[in-house]
């Protein structure tokens, strides 16, 4: 039996996903006559059906035990191109770097310029996701490193926490809370909420670090951004939580808002973070990458 290409196992990996042999091509950038090609000189090779062909494209049981193991392969394969790389020197490698909607906006504009200057010799990617999808591309490889916020689960991966950042009440300006100087979190039992809709991590983090359940809350409006929770607000809908790098990014400016700040034995913040693969070649520079971020926020 021959070898698996990485060509042919980078087949089975987007077919597997896209289960669509168009899609699949698309992103491999070939023909989907090549593709095809390569798939079924894989399954002669091996001996095996990996798809069931027909209306739609369908992973047989040792089809989809083999597209998990080609994509541990794959990923090893990386790792051994970016310890060549390594030693050439840090930095020498292109930047694949996921950041989160609830960071992007307000982190990244402070933080671009150096981390640019230190891959100057290659390139710098940038890609803003929701933290689900985030972490399923650093898994497959297609991402480097994540600008993320915890708690989350990210159990299979390192993690370097980098900072706190603390989460505040937005009100409007004439809203019955705005006469305490902070807000005690039995009083948000008493308000509608307006949280961001799931799948955004900063919808549970706000929940936990107030020890809340959406049950707890009358949450009349889920939203897709800050932006618009903080609009909501300043309309009289209801209040919001908000990060404080938001706050310090003028994400309420001009608006008829106003912050207080929970009232806790405990500070009431998220984590931001830097997660990658556990074990990838690049940590060091990683952790570098960490402290120009906290060097420059």
């Amino acid at each position: 039996m021959n070898l698996p290409s990485n060509k042919q196992l980078l087949y089975l990996c987007a077919l597997a996903e896209h289960r669509h042999f168009g899609r699949a091509a698309g992103f491999c950038f070939v023909s989907q006559s090549a593709l095809s090609t390569g798939i079924n000189e894989l399954e002669r090779n091996l001996g095996v059906t990996l798809f069931e062909r027909g209306s739609s494209i369908l992973l047989t049981e040792v089809g989809e035990q083999l597209a998990k193991q080609a994509q541990d392969v794959l990923n090893q394969l990386n790792n051994f191109v970016e310890h060549a790389k390594q030693a050439q020197g840090e930095f020498q490698s292109d930047l694949r770097l996921g950041v989160i909607p609830t960071i992007a906006p307000f982190l990244l504009p402070k933080i671009i310029q150096p981390i640019s200057q230190k891959y100057d010799s290659s390139h710098l990617y940038i890609r803003e996701d929701l933290s689900p999808n985030l972490l399923e591309l650093l898994g497959k490889g297609e991402l480097d490193v994540l600008l993320f916020a915890l708690p989350y689960d990210t159990a299979n991966f390192h993690t370097q926490a980098l900072f706190e950042d603390e989460l505040v009440v937005c009100i409007s300006k004439d809203h019955e809370l705005g006469a305490m100087h902070s807000v005690p979190i039995r009083n948000l039992r008493q308000q509608q909420v307006l949280l961001l809709e799931d799948g955004h991590c900063l919808r549970d983090q706000s929940l936990q670090a107030c020890k809340l359940s959406a049950g707890d809350l009358n949450i009349p409006y889920q939203a897709t951004s800050l932006n618009t929770l903080v609009q909501m607000v300043a309309n009289n809908i209801g209040i919001t939580l908000l990060p404080k790098m938001a706050v310090t990014a003028n994400i309420t400016h001009d608006t008829d808002t106003l912050i207080r700040p929970l009232a806790s034995a405990q500070n009431i913040s998220r984590t931001i973070a830097l997660v990658w693969r556990k074990n990838t070649p690049r940590a060091n520079e990683f952790q570098q990458l960490g402290e120009a971020i906290l060097a420059n926020r």
